[in-house]
């Protein structure tokens, strides 16, 4: 999913106020409570404060449960000034999943940092349709192509251990966070540094990838500054690695295989084109969680 910018369109005066630091503690002692009113008021989203107060205290981000039953503990200084200074970062438009370094994607939790895109909850669409075309098949050969954090990889391994699972990226960067995570998750995935199929031996079932799909020109861009540029533009019309991708597919897919790809909003009927010219059949779409056609897809004649 193309990432939506947090202050789309801020002036000078604008972004100078969200680098201000956040003070969130007042008193001598406030309550946890008292602390996220206090980023709200600073203009945090409300699901993003309470994700940062978790990770400021030490918890899982994403236990709201907990803090629901703790909003009147006490916070101290200590505790406040870290959560201020993530706040502050939030409110420069510093992803939240950078700041705690972590990100939940399809049932697994990845680290993230800045050496990767942020994985987001649509392209779990990619991931369920992988699985269902996958469903009736034993020991299926799975590619996944600019894997980043190893998101789709490690998602479809975690669903399918009998799958073999092989992990692209052209970074260095990238790869050394997507093995880290297969290790903490002991997530058994073949990792290849490669430019999309450059380097790549051998064919498969399935051929699947989120690439860049983003216009050069796109004016959200300085919205998404903290994320890798390299993980989001593909040209003038954003479908430069799409095209490169469909043209090398073919000649790593297995009889019936089929290659699955995440596009932008606007772009399904160009990608589904780009594969019916390249000799793809069955070619459809999928929409993500907002029902717009987010994945498009075909099968090898």
């Amino acid at each position: 999913m193309a990432p939506r910018p947090v202050h789309p369109g801020l002036g000078r005066q604008a972004r100078a106020a969200a680098a201000r630091p956040v003070s969130v503690y007042s008193d001598e002692v406030s309550t946890l409570q008292a602390a996220l009113l206090g980023a709200q008021k600073h203009g945090i989203d409300k699901l993003d404060a309470r994700m940062l107060l978790l990770h400021a205290l030490g918890k899982n981000p994403l236990d709201a449960a907990w803090l629901l039953a703790h909003g009147q503990d006490a916070l101290n200084p200590v505790q406040a000034a870290a959560f201020g200074t993530a706040c502050t970062r939030r409110r420069a438009g510093e992803p939240v999943a950078y700041i705690t370094g972590q990100r939940e994607f399809h049932g697994i939790n990845l680290h993230v940092d800045s050496r990767v895109l942020v994985p987001r909850p649509d392209t779990e669409t990619l991931v369920d349709w992988a699985l269902e075309l996958l469903a009736g098949q034993t020991a299926p050969q799975v590619i996944d192509l600019g894997t980043g954090s190893g998101a789709i990889a490690l998602a479809l391994k975690k669903a399918r251990p009998d799958a073999h699972v092989t992990a692209v990226d052209n970074s260095a960067d990238a790869l050394n966070v997507a093995q880290a995570n297969a290790a903490r998750l002991t997530l058994p995935v073949v990792f290849v540094h490669s430019a999309w199929l450059d380097q790549v031996t051998g064919t498969f079932d399935l051929v699947m990838s989120n690439p860049p799909y983003i216009t050069d020109a796109d004016p959200h861009l300085p919205a998404l500054a903290f994320e890798p540029r390299s993980a989001l533009t593909a040209g003038p019309d954003g479908l430069d690695d799409i095209r490169h991708i469909i043209t090398q597919a073919p000649a790593h897919l297995r009889s019936k295989g089929w290659l699955l790809l995440e596009h932008g909003y606007d772009q399904a009927a160009a990608v589904a084109a780009l594969l019916q010219q390249a000799g793809f059949g069955q070619v459809q779409s999928r929409p993500d969680l907002a029902g717009i056609a987010r994945c498009t897809g075909g099968q090898i004649n």
